[in-house]
């Protein structure tokens, strides 16, 4: 999300902090390539002119002529307003909670938006990570099996749904989940409201009257990214008409623009709460304004990047993981481990998207031919070895290779290339167990890769070895 804006301003700025000293000039032919940077990524009109506007006045003044580096601060500048735009800095707003349960959440949003999908996300988020009791209830009786996905939904999130009783409306149906929801002792009840495929007068009654009904504690309107400005014209006729609380945005991994999101909540005022980031039901986030300001200009995520391994890495594999390397050793299920967790995460492009001063370096990433299969191929390749040829690599001979080689659909030279690699790390896993944490400390890198200081042999990727074997290709 946001590739092109970050792209476009990474080289508006990149010009700027070269410069010793800034005029009003160069601040001003800046902000002209901000407004069309903002312009291209599909921003609204008028929430570029004010955004610009604000940017100006605070840019062309004493405190970035007087500043030590002027370019710095004008990106600072940049920055903050960018965070004010998307949220403020008081931080994310997620699903509020503080209400007597069951609480009830209203899911809104035009058909084909991923309403019923982003339902049984936020439903399995709310199950696992808040350790809540949740009740899905799809309200949509007039979209063919509807209700039947939700519950396969539900079924896959391990989250409970209402049973279906044919002909029931949609307020009917939201009474019996509530009442359901209070017998059982749920602590939440999501509602799934039926979509048009545009906005009518019998969606918004029909909306209107569950609304009145149920009285929910958050309205969320679920929007597609990737339909741009429409997506904020549908967010401003459902809070003029409903009034919402919130908004999930959908299919934010395939919107290169990002204007949707940046001219939401100018627009509407309503704030930007959850993001979905693909088909998976755990691929849900929290929309936190100053995080994506950073990403758009290049500073990188590092809090979610540490977040999002907090909330993959299985607590137990770790601690087995950190006793093996104590005792130095690693074998190729240590390095299957080591693989998976890598893909949990988002694979080698979600993580670098997250790094700070990675937009910088596209041209080098684009030759390093970075290709997030080869973590499954490396996968596939451990997969096809036996349980004893996992824990004893150095039996893997000619014939035992070409086995491999042909049940994991790769080549003796990728085998080759993997057993290297896992010998380099399995030879730096024992001197770092060797060291131990004085060693490392006097020695530092050095004596962790052999005395040469800095990289193992051949780099991390390069014709040497690396990782993953024999890099990205």
């Amino acid at each position: 999300m946001f590739e092109s804006l970050s792209d476009r301003l990474s080289d508006v700025f990149g010009r700027l902090t070269k410069k010793g000293a800034l005029t009003d000039s160069d601040v001003a032919e800046a902000m002209r390539e901000v407004r069309l940077a903002l312009l291209e990524a599909d921003v609204a009109l008028p929430v570029v002119k004010d955004f610009v506007a604000a940017v100006k006045e605070k840019a062309i003044g004493q405190d970035v002529v007087r500043s030590v580096t002027p370019g710095q601060m004008v990106i600072k500048i940049v920055h903050d307003h960018l965070v004010e735009v998307l949220g403020g800095a008081d931080g994310a707003t997620d699903i509020d909670l503080n209400a007597v349960p069951p609480v009830p959440i209203m899911m809104v949003g035009l058909q084909g938006s991923g309403k019923t999908t982003t339902t049984a996300k936020i439903a399995y988020r709310l199950t696992n990570r808040d350790k809540k009791k949740v009740l899905m209830a799809s309200l949509d009786v007039r979209r063919p099996a509807a209700q039947e996905q939700l519950k396969v939904l539900g079924e896959q999130a391990g989250v409970a749904t209402l049973p279906i009783i044919a002909g029931q409306s949609p307020v009917d149906i939201a009474k019996r989940a509530l009442t359901a929801a209070r017998l059982q002792g749920f602590d939440v009840v999501i509602l799934d409201t039926a979509g048009r495929l545009h906005i009518d007068e019998a969606l918004m009654q029909e909306i209107e009257a569950v609304k009145r009904e149920t009285n929910p504690h958050e309205v969320m309107l679920v929007a597609d990214s990737l339909t741009g400005q429409d997506a904020v014209t549908v967010a401003k006729q459902f809070h003029d008409r409903i009034g919402l609380t919130g908004i999930a945005l959908t299919r934010v991994d395939g919107d290169g623009r990002g204007g949707a999101a940046l001219s939401m909540r100018a627009v509407t005022g309503v704030p930007l709460k959850l993001m979905g980031l693909g088909e998976k039901i755990d691929a849900l986030e929290v929309f936190h304004a100053d995080r994506i300001a950073n990403r758009i200009l290049g500073m990188g995520d590092i809090v979610s990047l540490v977040e999002k391994a907090a909330e993959t890495i299985d607590q137990q594999e770790a601690e087995k993981m950190a006793a093996k390397l104590a005792k130095g050793t690693f074998d190729l299920d240590d390095l299957a481990n080591q693989l998976r967790q890598m893909r949990k995460m988002g694979g080698m492009q979600g993580m670098l998207a997250m790094l700070p001063g990675v937009a910088k370096m596209k041209d080098q990433l684009a030759k390093a031919n970075i290709d997030d299969k080869a973590i499954k191929r490396q996968e596939a390749i451990i997969s096809s070895m036996t349980p004893k040829e996992r824990k004893n690599p150095q039996i893997i001979q000619a014939k035992r290779k070409v086995r491999i080689a042909k049940g994991s659909g790769t080549s003796v030279q990728d085998v080759n290339k993997l057993l290297k690699q896992h010998q380099q790390m399995a030879d730096m896993m024992k001197r770092m167990a060797k060291l131990g944490k004085k060693g490392l400390m006097r020695g530092g890198l050095g004596a962790l890769f052999g005395g040469g200081g800095g990289m193992p042999p051949g780099g991390f990727g390069g014709p040497g070895g690396g990782f993953p074997p024999g890099g990205f290709k």
